[in-house]
């Protein structure tokens, strides 16, 4: 019965969790079917058919991350072991390069063999993917021993990092190597044990001393020959010198070569293909080679030393127990030098096209001097250096060939100024204008067409370039500027002044047009009258001037002894000669057209006949009345000017081509009336007063006092009032009252100013 009681207790101890887990499941969903839209079955079936993401591949197939080497040399070789750790990146079996250049004796991976391939002298294990491995490998390299000296070249596998543990025989043995640092060196039962950390992928040179006991070889004399090419460069601090070498030994096998170092050089590198080190012992410089065997050997040697004055010696290098000793000497220098060698001890002077290309490749300045040489026995050749240095100029990336100002002044003192600059400029973008205080640009152009200028901190700037404008040659900038001036009273004195620019200026016209009611004299200032200048100065600057017996305190030219056209009602002539014909060439013949008021004729009609041949040459007037024929042989022609609202003027002259001349030449009014465009031209000269004046009226006591003239141009008057800012039209210098005519030569950036007194008339 207690069996029974014992059963049933256990069952309802099983029973009671089973219950309690049934009834804590939540219930099952009643069986049936699930409605959907077809968008979400649509969306369903595309989730269902995505494709799975791709696996990326590894940047690399494998990768090494260590190798060490544990390497002893016996009596003919150097043998060890080689283990390499890395990882296999990819999901397929990979080709693992181990190491080249050694000879495999055995090769596992754990405990098992590892079968390598050879590809192309490099050693290579086929590994599984996507899994880390260790490969140790036992090899050999060959041992090479020469008398005194052992050394092996132990090929480093390309790991992250690599370690060597090698064993020497002999106790303290001054191991070496290349392309490594040894981190620890011992001498262990009668061994040298070093530890290093070599450089991954390069080839390790590994030596050191042996006391092994070779039998005793005569070494041959060594015989070589010497060519030295050198480079002395003159700097502003220091004498650098670049010698390069290039030895042919003849016979034996040399270790070393010797180079005599010159006093209070200091050596700043050596390179050389078979150079092993290189050091200085009591002032030779000693280049160790590397290996035997060698015929030929090139060094670069560079030294320098600081320069305390303008004079040095030049040092040619020379090698010690040389059989012929040749060379090149290039002499440079830097900046603006003037420089002389005086040479001695054989060097003998050429041109710096026949030096060496090689040598010339290496220079950095200008070529000053170049030598060659063949050294002798009884000679030493020497190079003497003395140089004189200038400062170094800038380089002007603007310049103006000539100006063209003219001014109109109102007896109100306001003044209107056009600045006309023919230009040629490489790169320089604004033209700084410093005007004088209260003065304002009203317009500005660049080539003919309209341009903005900018106004800076520091003063005005004009553009000299706009955008898609290249100037191939020089071209033509113009600004018009404003100033309020002071007043004229009935007498006194004025000035007026021209803004810097900084530019340079060749030639600076300026034409200034003053009130007619007042007199003026007493110019001064920094232009001068182009009265004093040469006629040939004039006809350079493209302008025909006439002549008169004398000459005013203004603008006009002296020197003639024709008569001029006057204001006075003197006679007129038709055709006068301009004393100078400067300017013209072989066979041209010119003149300039003027009415009977002097103001010039623009696109008159000028035709030239040869009377001989009947040849004719037309032409026309430009805007200042000036005409030129070319090609016209010696002979009588027939000039024919004429020009609507004029009478037509015709004239016989001789000519001589050979002497060309210029005629100026004076149409009258014609009966018909008709509408005539002139122009104000320069003024002609009084004769009898040297006055400069447009117009003479003959003074009457009695007869009342005549009035004012009327005013010049609106424009001027009001132009504060009706302006503001930069015009976007031009502005038209008006040419009214009597001018007067400056010139100035080479303006760098400065004013040009003029002063006069003045008085009313």
């Amino acid at each position: 019965m207690k069996l029974r009681v014992l059963i049933a207790v256990v069952l309802c101890s099983f029973a009671i969790p089973a219950f309690a887990q049934r009834m804590l499941e939540p219930p099952l969903p009643a069986t049936g079917n699930v409605t959907l839209s077809l968008d979400e079955y649509n969306r369903l079936l595309a989730l269902a058919n995505r494709p799975g993401k791709a696996a990326e591949a590894p940047p690399l197939p494998y990768v090494l991350n260590r190798a060490d080497l544990k390497m002893r040399v016996t009596s003919d070789d150097v043998l060890g072991s080689i283990q390499i750790e890395g990882e296999t990146l990819g999901a397929n079996s990979t080709k693992v390069p181990l190491t080249t250049g050694m000879t495999i004796l055995d090769a596992r991976q754990g405990s098992r063999p590892l079968p390598l391939l050879l590809d192309n002298g490099t050693h290579v294990a086929v590994l599984p993917g996507a899994s880390e491995f260790a490969v140790n490998l036992e090899a050999g390299l060959p041992l090479s021993i020469e008398t005194g000296r052992a050394s092996f070249a132990l090929p480093v596998p390309s790991a992250g990092s690599v370690r060597l543990t090698l064993t020497v025989p002999g106790d303290r043995a001054n191991v070496q190597l290349n392309h490594g640092i040894i981190t620890h060196r011992a001498s262990v039962n009668g061994n040298t044990e070093i530890e290093a950390t070599l450089t991954p992928g390069q080839v390790a040179n590994v030596w050191w001393a042996t006391r092994e006991v070779v039998a005793p070889v005569v070494p041959r004399e060594v015989r070589f020959l010497s060519d030295v090419k050198t480079l002395v460069s003159v700097s502003e601090t220091d004498l650098q010198v670049a010698a390069l070498a290039d030895l042919n030994v003849v016979q034996g096998d040399a270790d070393q070569f010797a180079v005599v170092l010159p006093d209070g050089f200091e050596v700043t590198s050596v390179n050389g293909p078979t150079l092993e080190s290189s050091e200085i012992q009591n002032g030779v410089l000693l280049l160790k080679i590397a290996g035997r065997g060698h015929s030929t050997h090139e060094f670069l040697i560079s030294m320098e030393r600081p320069l305390s004055d303008a004079k040095a010696s030049a040092p040619i290098l020379a090698f010690e127990n040389a059989q012929r000793e040749t060379g090149e000497v290039l002499v440079e220098g830097q900046g603006t030098i003037e420089l002389t060698a005086q040479e001695s001890g054989g060097l003998k002077r050429l041109d710096v096209k026949e030096i060496n290309p090689y040598l010339r490749a290496l220079s950095r300045y200008s070529l000053q001097a170049a030598f060659r040489y063949h050294r002798q026995p009884n000679e030493s050749p020497k190079l003497g250096l003395e140089w004189t240095r200038f400062p170094d100029a800038s380089v002007l990336s603007a310049v103006a060939e000539r100006a063209e100002v003219t001014t109109l002044v109102t007896s109100e003192g306001r003044s209107l100024t056009e600045v006309k600059l023919t230009v040629k400029n490489q790169a320089q973008p604004f033209l700084k204008v410093d005007l004088p205080a209260g003065a304002t640009i009203l317009t500005a152009d660049v080539a003919g067409e309209k341009v903005k200028p900018v106004q800076g901190a520091d003063g005005s700037r004009v553009p000299l370039l706009r955008a898609g404008f290249r100037p191939a040659g020089a071209y033509t900038i113009s600004f018009v500027f404003q100033h309020s001036g002071t007043p004229f009273a009935k007498k006194g004195d004025s000035d007026l002044a021209l803004p810097k620019m900084d530019i340079p200026i060749g030639v600076l016209e300026w034409e200034v047009f003053l009130p007619d009611r007042y007199k003026v004299k007493e110019f001064g200032g920094d232009a001068l009258s182009a009265s004093l200048w040469p006629a040939e100065r004039n006809a350079e600057n493209g302008r025909l001037y006439g002549y008169s017996a004398g000459a005013g305190a203004g603008g006009g030219m002296t020197g003639g002894s024709v008569n001029m056209l006057s204001m006075n009602g003197r006679d007129y002539s038709n055709l006068m000669v301009i004393p100078s014909g400067v300017g013209l060439s072989y066979g041209q013949l010119a003149g300039v057209i003027l009415d009977p008021t002097g103001a010039v004729i623009s696109n008159a009609h000028v035709e030239v006949r040869n009377l001989a041949t009947q040849a004719t040459s037309s032409s026309s007037t430009d805007t200042e009345g000036r005409w030129l024929a070319s090609g016209l042989s010696n002979g009588q022609y027939e000039i024919t000017a004429s020009s609507p609202g004029f009478q037509t003027m015709r004239s016989v002259i001789s000519y001589d081509a050979n002497n060309p001349a210029s005629y100026q030449s004076m149409l009258r009014i014609g009966g018909a009336m008709q509408t005539v465009e002139v122009t104000a031209s320069a003024p002609m000269l009084e004769t009898e007063s040297a006055e400069i004046s447009t117009r003479k009226h003959k003074k009457d006591r009695n007869a009342p006092a005549p009035a004012p003239p009327p005013p010049a141009s609106a424009n001027v008057y009001n132009l504060q009032q009706r302006v503001a800012g930069v015009l976007p039209v031009p502005v038209t210098i008006p040419r009214d009252g009597t001018s007067y005519r400056f010139l100035r030569p080479l303006v760098i950036d400065e004013e040009t100013r003029l002063s006069f007194a003045y008085k009313a008339k």
